[in-house]
């Protein structure tokens, strides 16, 4: 069996000494071709398959990974991320892994210009990013790159930037999935809402901003007659603002009986319909955030749709550790499943099924 060949094995079928073989398994110098061709064909011979688990551990060094993601508030799909990069970092603890999270602002390329530079600085193994603006994205990527540092994107894929693996959904399909559960609620309805928290005229992400665009595809091609009312709930407001807007919105707007947000924030609505007592309105968003699961509890958010955001967060550590620490291939793009999550399926939901 493979894990009992020993190195002496080895050296005695290859005619060679232990050193040589040691050498040869562990690519260090000084080993002659014809010795190097008679140890890999002894190991080919021996179907011999090295238990790079162990030797990780027996390498006995420490590796620091950085995250660089946007400063959140709490109930946000940010806090899954981090819960999952903490449960990988628990789980790889043998190996001496340690993940720092460093915050940036999000829309401000100052605050993520510096936040890259205090990780550079650090001089990281491995690095995860939550990219800003592409270009403020590549000069960061391209040290990296030059440095031989190996990082992982997540939330917004940019493969013009070479990462070594991406995580997360694929947006425009995530919107195109939800326009057409909103309406298989909606259909036959005229009017729907569109939920927006934007800084500077901008959404938070990237993937947000296409996931409209699948979501609005989707709609022009189906449902082009439905009119698409959009309500900003400015990202930098205050609850008692939020109110105001939607009461003055759902006053308004009588007909509309279904909303729709492609952000972790459909709680915002929710939570005022239930205050409201509108039970003939309902709103559709993303994440399994805790405000979120009580509103489709209680039953003012129809439907979430899930990322995985806990599942992300442990897969990019544990591709760092796979790439770097035991030297495998790691797939490099990895969409995340779309799953819809409602009040009969909610419980059931298993968010560290890895």
């Amino acid at each position: 069996m493979t894990h009992k060949i020993r190195i002496k094995d080895i050296a005695e079928r290859a005619g060679v000494s232990v050193g040589t073989v040691d050498r040869v398994l562990h690519k260090r110098p000084n080993v002659s071709k014809p010795a190097l061709e008679k140890v890999e064909k002894a190991l080919k011979e021996m179907n011999y398959q090295p238990n790079v688990y162990a030797s990780a551990l027996a390498y006995n060094r420490s590796y620091n990974f950085f995250c660089l993601i946007p400063k959140h508030a709490s109930e946000a799909y940010w806090e899954e991320i981090e819960e999952g990069v903490k449960r990988c970092v628990e789980q790889r603890r043998d190996f001496h892994i340690d993940v720092h999270v460093l915050y940036y602002e999000r829309f401000d390329n100052k605050s993520f210009s510096d936040t890259c530079t205090q990780c550079l600085e650090a001089e990281p193994d491995g690095v995860i990013i939550v990219p800003a603006e592409l270009e403020v994205t590549r000069k960061f990527t391209d040290q990296l790159h030059e440095k031989g540092v190996p990082f992982v994107m997540l939330d917004s894929y940019m493969p013009d930037l070479h990462p070594l693996s991406f995580f997360g959904q694929d947006s425009f399909q995530s919107g195109c999935f939800a326009a057409k559960m909103l309406m298989m609620l909606a259909r036959g309805e005229k009017e729907i809402m569109l939920m927006k928290q934007l800084k500077d005229g901008h959404v938070a992400s990237k993937q947000q901003a296409n996931r409209e665009v699948g979501f609005r595809h989707y709609m022009s091609d189906h449902f082009p007659d439905v009119t698409i009312h959009e309500v900003d709930l400015p990202l930098d407001g205050e609850r008692k603002r939020y109110a105001s807007i939607l009461e003055i919105f759902f006053s308004q707007h009588p007909l509309v009986h279904h909303c729709i947000t492609m952000s972790s924030k459909a709680h915002l609505v929710g939570e005022f319909l239930l205050k409201t007592n509108r039970r003939n309105v309902q709103i559709m968003g993303y994440d399994l955030v805790g405000k979120n699961v009580e509103c489709v509890k209680q039953g003012s958010i129809s439907f979430l749709i899930a990322q995985h955001a806990y599942m992300q967060g442990f897969s990019c550590v544990e591709t760092l550790f796979r790439a770097i620490v035991l030297k495998k291939k790691v797939k490099p793009v990895n969409y995340m499943p779309i799953e819809l999550l409602m009040r009969e399926n909610i419980e059931f939901y298993q968010r560290d099924s890895i």
